[in-house]
């Protein structure tokens, strides 16, 4: 039997023997579990649309939606009448008898699906609506709740669909189901084959402020103007033909509002009708600058085009003496755009316009216009910042993608807080007013600013380019430009709290409304955490701990060139950043896309131990100062300490051997066996052995217990008893046999003495408990708060003999100014 070859024996310094050998840890029956698990099992089989490297395959097909619009704004009815000429080609190899098209105006109507199936929430947000009060429960409800209420009963919302005919006006068939329409062709629609269809409609504008929805009007009463002004955002404002693909053929999902939408690309010919003294922006190319816009305004727009800061397109004072104005009639503003999956728009009299141009190395877009709509609400906030966020979010995305490929980029101060379309972005921060006229911004607000233009403009690359499916996964494009923004905002200022580090996300992976980020974003119980923060964390984490920067950015970068003016599906994305960065990565996607587990890795223990020699003479005298070593019983310590002698110290004229000798003392009968066994050691094992007693390193075992479930690398920070310190990372294929439960030995030098211990010491992981992670134990910091308690409430608790004396007051109405 070769004793060291097949066994290497480590001893603790309190004599307990450990033994480390190569066998598997056992599990039990029926408690095995693979996170490594290939993810391939859960994917959809690679196909000629759709290859196993995640790339577009060699069949791929999509279709094109091209559309002619000519729409008209009622501003005093404040209403939208269109009419639209669809051009549909069908590159699929599959015939089409139907074409599906989203009327997403209807999700506003009484009997919608979206309406009936909404749940009533408490004030605080509970699922619950009762509240416990004393021995009496009632429930809450806001007043924003109930001027929604009464806004969606005083008014007719949805489409009103007058005509559906083909291009010589013949009139076709259509079928309204909820938020969608189903246009039964005349003549099946074969592969290569293109169809036209005419739609006229109209709808009533939603007030955003009181709706609470993507787009709308904001009312601005207290304007020097007769009945005030109105900005209009205008955004899923025309029946839109719903994609058609490979995977799931007709995306006819009813739009329920967390579901945003996925399209077709196409080219748009749009023309809008606005009051004449209207500021209009939108997706695409002004083509009729010079028919809306003063020969003043067209100088300053090309002055603009190569300054270094943005310019006065229509400055503030223009903009407020717009804001009185009383001019009749219309005005007409054409755009095109080429190539986008959507159209939105902008007008209103109030708008203050900035631009600068942007220069990028693309030979077939060198220049791109960003452009800033506000109106005086937005102050010198938006002056400072809009404009410069959107320049910041083309330089950044870019370098991490590929170079923008629209002429415009656009963010517009509206009733809405933050929403993207191709080349336009709606944002909601804004100044604060004072008495004195003055306006002022908090830190908050300029912060929510920037980062908001950044994300907004930021989804022009995701999904409005590489684009993904919106209402089924919101987390291709939300988190992807998530984590995107996070990058931008801490190169625009590290100091930004913008909600993208692993820090962020604990609170939710360890709550129990947590679901898998895959969920359907309809059925997504907190969607901020789950499709933006948690996905952006993930991909925070894949690439500064899991790959390192240089291989996520060629993996990344590959993805977003392979999908780009394309549709990809979760199963794309995953195998381009395995199969382009050349690390299997199937445990982390499955972990942290598939499942609800989170980060808690426990550092259970350390065990110090040293090498055995199996010389007697060396070992049995370690083990002796290891004895003597230990604390000493009370019950000794005080006998010494009161001055009683032993017997063995009264009578020390009268010992035998083993008075003389101890438990540690060698005979010579161990010091044979020792050299026997050393006699019978191969002349390699002859010379490991020496050499590691020599060395005498320290061994370490470290104990880790995986609590939350999700298996990620192990990032030991190490501090030695010389002030020194040492940073290693265990993969995350060391749970590969055990999700639960790992031991590691980390061997030091001999004058490397460790004194501490902590895994994740700079919180890269998630880990969403600390107090585990140090050994020996820390003392964590916390906070405490002192407080009066409440007095209490309740009808029982009310004087009213004291209260009935007081004089009744006429109250003061404040109307509050934007």
């Amino acid at each position: 039997m070769r004793v060291y070859s097949q066994l290497l024996v480590l001893a603790l310094t309190s004599s307990v023997i450990f033994t480390i050998s190569a066998s598997e840890i056992v599990q039990s029956k029926g408690h095995f579990v693979d996170k490594f698990r290939q993810l391939e099992e859960s994917l959809p089989t690679p196909n000629d649309y759709r290859n196993a490297a995640g790339e577009p395959g060699k069949e791929y097909w999509q279709q094109q939606v091209d559309y002619k619009i000519n729409v008209t704004l009622d501003e005093e009815k404040r209403r939208i009448e269109g009419e639209q000429v669809i051009t549909y080609h069908n590159n699929s190899p599959y015939t089409l008898k139907y074409l599906w098209l989203q009327l997403e105006q209807n999700r506003f109507k009484s009997d919608s699906i979206a309406e009936r199936s909404s749940t009533f929430y408490g004030v605080d947000g509970s699922v619950s609506a009762t509240n416990t009060y004393g021995d009496n429960a009632f429930a809450k409800i806001s007043l924003q709740d109930l001027r929604r209420q009464q806004f969606l009963a005083d008014n007719n919302l949805g489409y009103q669909i007058t005509a559906v005919t083909d291009t010589n006006k013949k009139p076709l068939k259509y079928t309204i189901v909820g938020a969608q329409m189903r246009v039964d062709l005349p003549t099946a629609l074969g592969q290569n084959q293109s169809t036209q269809l005419r739609i006229n409609y109209g709808y009533n504008i939603l007030e955003e402020d009181a709706v609470g929805a993507r787009s709308g009007f904001e009312h601005f009463p207290d304007d020097d103007r007769k009945g005030g002004n109105d900005i209009f955002l205008l955004a899923q404002w025309f029946p839109r033909v719903a994609s058609y693909s490979d995977y799931e053929a007709w995306h006819n999902k009813e739009f329920l509002g967390s579901g945003e939408f996925t399209l077709e690309f196409g080219n748009y010919d749009v023309s809008m009708t606005v009051p004449s003294d209207h500021i209009v922006t939108a997706t695409g190319v002004l083509q009729n600058s010079k028919k809306v816009l003063s020969s003043e305004q067209l100088k300053r727009l090309d002055k603009a085009k190569k300054a270094d800061k943005p310019v006065f397109i229509v400055s503030e004072d223009e903009a407020i003496a717009n804001e009185s104005s009383t001019a009749k009639g219309n005005k007409t503003w054409h755009f095109k755009a080429d190539n986008v999956r959507d159209f939105a728009w902008a007008s209103s009299r109030k708008f203050i316009w900035d631009a600068q141009g942007y220069q990028q190395k693309d030979s077939n877009n060198p220049h791109v216009m960003a452009m800033s709509f506000y109106p005086k609400e937005g102050g010198e906030l938006w002056q400072r910042y809009s404009t410069a966020s959107i320049i910041h979010t083309l330089k950044v995305y870019s370098r991490f993608t590929f170079d923008y490929p629209y002429p415009a980029a656009i963010s517009v101060n509206g009733p809405v807080g933050g929403m993207e379309y191709p080349m336009i972005s709606f944002n909601g921060p804004r100044t604060i007013w004072h008495d004195d006229d003055s306006r002022t911004y908090t830190l908050s607000e300029k912060q929510f600013l920037i980062g908001v233009v950044i994300h907004e403009v930021g989804h022009n690359y995701f999904p409005m380019i590489v684009n993904s499916d919106e209402r089924q996964w919101t987390w291709m494009d939300e988190g992807i430009n998530s984590f995107l923004d996070g990058i931008a905002t801490r190169e625009w200022d590290p100091n930004l709290s913008w909600g993208r580090e692993p820090s962020d996300v604990i609170e939710y992976m360890k709550s129990n409304v947590q679901v898998p980020i895959m969920t359907q974003s309809d059925s997504v119980l907190q969607l901020g955490p789950n499709a933006y923060i948690k996905p952006a964390v993930a991909l925070n984490i894949l690439r500064e701990v899991i790959l390192g920067r240089e291989l996520f950015d060629f993996a990344f970068q590959e993805y977003s060139n392979r999908w780009m003016n394309k549709r990809p599906t979760p199963s794309d994305f995953f195998r381009t950043m395995e199969e382009a960065s050349g690390v299997d990565l199937d445990w982390f996607f499955r972990g942290w896309f598939y499942s609800t587990d989170h980060v808690d890795i426990s550092l259970d223990r350390i065990y110090k131990l040293r090498l055995d020699t199996n010389n007697p003479d060396i070992d049995f005298e370690r083990r002796r100062q290891d004895y003597q070593g230990k604390p000493m019983p009370y019950s000794v310590e005080r006998n010494q300490q009161s001055g009683q002698k032993s017997w063995v110290e009264l009578n020390s004229d009268n010992l035998d051997y083993h008075d003389q000798h101890d438990q540690f003392s060698v005979t010579n009968k161990e010091r044979n066996k020792y050299n026997k066994k050393h006699a019978e050691l191969d002349e390699w094992e002859q010379q490991v052995l020496p050499r590691a007693i020599k060395e005498d390193k320290n061994y370490y075992v470290f104990n880790f217990s995986n609590l939350g479930g999700l298996v990620m690398p192990i990032l030991l920070e190490l501090t030695f008893e010389n002030g020194n310190t040492e940073s290693l990372v265990l993969p995350a294929e060391i749970w590969r046999r055990s999700p639960f439960e790992v031991s590691k030995l980390i061997v030091t030098d001999k004058d490397n003495i460790l004194v501490s211990a902590v895994v994740d010491r700079r919180g890269e992981t998630a880990d969403v408990d600390i107090e585990n992670n140090y050994y020996p134990r820390q003392i964590i910091p916390s906070r405490i708060e002192a407080f009066k308690e409440e007095e209490r409430k309740g009808n029982q608790y009310r004087d009213i003999m004291h209260d009935n004396k007081e004089a009744l007051e006429e109250p003061e109405i404040k109307v509050k100014k934007k």
